[in-house]
């Protein structure tokens, strides 16, 4: 189990000292998944995921396995993180080899490094639901103590965004999704020109991407973005 680098008593004072003035709202949730990561006994990533009406993206992470975990919930349409983040509520999932909810996903889950996660549903306004997730190398990673942080970095989270959305330029909750997601839609176009290239499922081009960004240590939307960027220079030609 992966030990805590800070007091939870530090973090809340850590968090509390934010200049939400001077803080823009990646960087807010950003630090406060960070501060989450470091907290809570057994957490090995953290993730903060917005869902709007046009999709849902991973707002902030700690690391490539949290992101990966993350994408294949939106590609397969269901997890842990989806369902607490539409009714507002915590789900645990102690074992992903032993997960009957989404077998599929924890499936995935496992393939990326991961065996244990705690996802808490975030108080948000507008039209925007979301969640906080915790997730961890080895099974069985959080006991009773663990969730209850999560829950309280989860209210950190959702009064991050609210602050730093009044000071932050932009117009609406809602409105940061949906640039969020524009800028998601890369992953999509790379999606499909696998499909066209491989004459492959949806699942199995997300699988090959995620595997090439893992096979280079790069982010999985910048692969996807050198991969059209490299298509569209062809074509060109």
């Amino acid at each position: 189990m992966t030990d805590p680098q800070i007091k939870h008593t530090d973090a809340y004072a850590e968090l509390g000292r934010m200049d939400f003035s001077r803080t823009d709202v990646a960087t807010a949730l950003a630090r406060v998944a960070d501060v989450t990561r470091r907290s809570i006994p057994g957490a090995d990533d953290v993730s903060i995921v917005l869902v709007g009406p046009e999709g849902a993206h991973t707002a902030a992470c700690t690391g490539r396995p949290a992101m990966i975990v993350d994408e294949w919930q939106y590609q397969l349409g269901h997890g842990p993180c989806l369902a607490a983040a539409a009714a507002y509520l915590t789900v645990t999932v102690p074992d992903m080899a032993g997960e009957s909810r989404w077998p599929d996903w924890a499936d995935r889950a496992i393939d990326a490094g991961m065996h244990s996660s705690v996802s808490v549903g975030l108080p948000l306004r507008e039209s925007v639901g979301g969640a906080l997730n915790v997730y961890a190398r080895g099974p069985h990673a959080f006991d009773e103590d663990a969730v209850i942080l999560a829950e309280t970095f989860a209210g950190f989270a959702a009064v991050a965004l609210a602050n730093a959305h009044r000071y932050d330029g932009s117009a609406s909750l809602t409105g940061y999704t949906r640039a969020a997601m524009d800028r998601r839609a890369v992953i999509e176009q790379a999606k499909g020109i696998i499909m066209a290239d491989r004459r492959c499922t949806a699942d199995e081009a997300f699988a090959a991407l995620t595997s090439l960004a893992e096979g280079s240590h790069r982010e999985l939307r910048d692969v996807a973005a050198g991969l059209t960027a490299e298509v569209v220079h062809t074509r060109a030609r």
